[in-house]
């Protein structure tokens, strides 16, 4: 038996050009004289559809995309994810289901089972979970079709669950796993969904072949990684990472294996190339094309900067240089310089003179108050309205260049530096940032030196550095990763070392301004906790604060 494994970039509710997708790729099995192809989960429809699977029409249409899928099945069998009604009055409308087509009929539907109900994941508001499982038999062969998470509970020992599917399907003695999924990127997750598999492959003692999304869905990137692991629990291949591919397998040499072909996963290469597909997918799929972003001569709009040129061309990318009379010449200096090495355009508007006209209106209502956030504050508005001027006017989308470290603890100003509506890095802490950094100029000198070694500053008043108002991000980081991360107690952290004081002010910090977060762009998800769908914390609470 010959499988193709499909690893496709889906456009949530795109019926039709998901469709052309899967048409072209089994036309690709057949010329491999592939007897199966399996496409990921919920594949006619993309991942995650949300609230859109409460229209019947929607549902609808992805019917129709599995007719005409099933049509399509003439000589090698369709596996395919997406979502099917539950013909009884009891629980949800919907499954997430796998269907096995075949020569214009479905031969066999498996319903997903364990439904992920945590970070980013919410597929207990929609689906039905399986209470029934049965392998696939086709052309000799015994199959387990499974859905993603279907495997992550590798011998019921997941507490969230209480059936193991594949424990179940067992006793039909399956010959192969097949795995519908759609797993999101983090940079941790392609080692450990790696291990799961192989867990897997070690208890039942038969291949997998495990196919994954890959594309960005607004804030979710897949990274692909779809794997075929062989009975010997060595990895037979690993697809590549960020991009499309059809693959086909032998399914005897696949069970011979003896072979172990896993790829790279180094962290900062990994996060660059997530960064860029999602920036890139994030304007193809709105069918934009243009970004602008003011460039300070800081480290974050730099790096946000070059991943916006790697993702969209340079010639779609402008920047504005914002200085005001705080604005070092070095700072000015080194945004102009990334700017020519970046080979984008460049404005510089002076803010000054706006800047004054402001302060002269307010100062009758102002003139007992000392300089203060509020004036530093304005800079940052009015450089947010210059930027969403140019967006309005050229129609450029605005880049958010704010990091992880500076949302998680509000060092940044609402309708300020915090506008735009993609946030690149607001899921890279800053001591992170440094390091892509320098990977970006691991090849030569693209971000100036300088912007990497000056001390950070926001440069909104005279001699200002971060470390004024904050702890060393070297420390700071290290609290707010286990805080938001790994979700460690405060007196757990104080306990690390960390200074009470400096501990409950930090977590406070972070918590009382949950406010401003709840108002901030899509955040591109890298890393196992970001802030956004995956982070649900209240606004007005009393915990910490």
């Amino acid at each position: 038996m010959r499988i193709s494994i499909a690893q496709l970039n889906f456009h949530i509710g795109n019926f039709e050009g998901n469709l052309q997708k899967m048409l072209a790729a089994i036309e690709t099995a057949k010329a491999a004289d592939a007897d199966l192809i399996c496409f990921s989960e919920l594949a006619t429809v993309g991942y995650p559809p949300r609230d859109f699977l409460e229209f019947d029409d929607f549902i609808h249409l992805a019917e129709q995309s599995i007719e005409t899928l099933a049509k399509a099945a003439q000589g090698v069998a369709v596996v395919v994810g997406s979502p099917s009604r539950n013909p009884v009055l009891e629980g949800k409308d919907l499954y997430n289901s796998a269907y096995f087509l075949y020569e214009g009929q479905v031969l066999h539907v498996q319903h997903k089972t364990l439904l992920p109900t945590y970070d980013i994941f919410d597929e207990y508001r929609y689906f039905e979970p399986a209470k029934s499982w049965q392998v696939v038999e086709f052309k000799g062969r015994r199959i387990a079709l499974t859905v993603c998470e279907d495997i992550w509970n590798i011998g019921n020992e997941n507490p969230l669950y209480t059936v193991c599917p594949m424990d179940e399907m067992r006793d039909q003695q399956p010959d192969f796993i097949l795995n519908l999924s759609a797993s999101p990127f983090s940079y941790v997750q392609a080692q450990t969904r790696i291990q799961v598999v192989k867990a897997n492959v070690l208890r039942y003692g038969i291949p997998m072949f495990y196919v994954n999304h890959c594309g960005a869905q607004t804030e979710i990137l897949f990274d692909g990684g779809s794997l075929v692991v062989s009975p010997d629990a060595l990895v037979f291949e690993e697809l590549p990472y960020f991009e499309e591919c059809v693959r086909t397998y032998a399914l005897e040499e696949v069970i011979r294996g003896g072979v172990e072909q896993e790829q790279h996963k180094d962290k900062m290469p990994l996060i660059h190339d997530a960064l860029v597909m999602g920036i890139r997918n994030y304007f193809g799929k709105l069918g934009l094309k243009k970004a602008i972003l003011g460039l300070s001569g800081g480290i974050d709009s730099a790096v946000t900067a070059v991943l916006a040129v790697r993702a969209l061309g340079a010639s779609n990318v402008r920047v504005l240089l914002l200085p005001s009379q705080f604005s070092s010449d070095h700072s000015i200096h080194d945004a102009r310089q990334l700017a020519q090495n970046l080979g984008i355009q460049y404005d510089i508007l002076p803010i000054e003179k706006i800047y004054t006209a402001f302060s002269q209106v307010l100062e009758p209502h102002f003139w007992a108050q000392s300089f203060d956030v509020t004036e530093e504050n304005l800079q940052a508005r009015i450089r947010g309205n210059l930027l969403m001027a140019f967006s309005n006017k050229f129609g450029h989308i605005l880049l958010n260049t704010s990091n992880k470290s500076e949302m998680a603890v509000g060092y940044g100003t609402l309708y300020g530096d915090m506008c735009g509506g993609l946030s690149v890095i607001g899921d890279v802490y800053k001591t992170e940032v440094f390091e892509l950094a320098h990977y970006i100029n691991k090849d030569g000198e693209v971000i100036p030196e300088n912007t990497i070694s000056k001390p950070p500053s926001a440069e909104l008043r005279p001699n200002q550095k971060d470390t004024d108002s904050l702890p060393p991000y070297e420390v700071l980081d290290k609290i707010l990763h286990e805080y938001i991360e790994k979700r460690t107690d405060p007196q757990d952290i104080i306990d690390m070392g960390y200074h009470e004081n400096l501990v409950r002010r930090v977590l406070r910090l972070v918590n009382i301004n949950e406010f401003k977060r709840h108002q901030t762009a899509p955040v591109l998800r890298v890393s196992p906790k970001a802030f956004g769908m995956g982070r649900r914390m209240p606004i007005v609470a009393k915990y910490l604060n």
